[in-house]
């Protein structure tokens, strides 16, 4: 039983796309997804954002997590762990950032993602 792949909005994808995750280009976001206005709170741009990126989906928790465990390494992340569970969480990391991905599963349809970037602490220890 073959899962098919969940397609992705890229930078370039289509003008309504571009028009809302255009700064997004470093992080994979599924096709038809809808961001939460008013709980996202973003701080830069491009390959050096960070703040919470709030989604809306109408994909189920289990497509989501395989979608982006199998995605968010295509965008130069690299994984330091994941949960799958009533609220998954993957967590990952670049040179100087740290992504964490939540996917919360809503009561009728759907899923929510709450996507945080922060700086990566850079100090080796004294």
């Amino acid at each position: 039983m073959g899962v098919k792949p969940m397609p992705m909005n890229k930078g370039d994808s289509s003008k309504s796309a571009q028009a809302s995750f255009s700064q997004f280009q470093d992080v994979p976001i599924p096709i038809g997804a809808k961001m939460d206005l008013d709980r996202t709170v973003i701080l830069g741009a491009r390959e050096r954002w960070i703040g919470r990126l709030t989604l809306e989906t109408s994909y189920n928790s289990v497509k989501l997590f395989n979608f982006f465990k199998k995605s968010t390494p295509e965008f130069g992340w690299q994984e330091i762990t994941s949960i799958r569970s009533a609220t998954s969480v993957l967590t990952y990391s670049q040179t100087t950032r740290v992504l964490t991905i939540q996917i919360i599963a809503k009561t009728l349809q759907g899923s929510e993602v709450v996507m945080t970037v922060s700086p990566r602490d850079q100090n080796t220890g004294s």
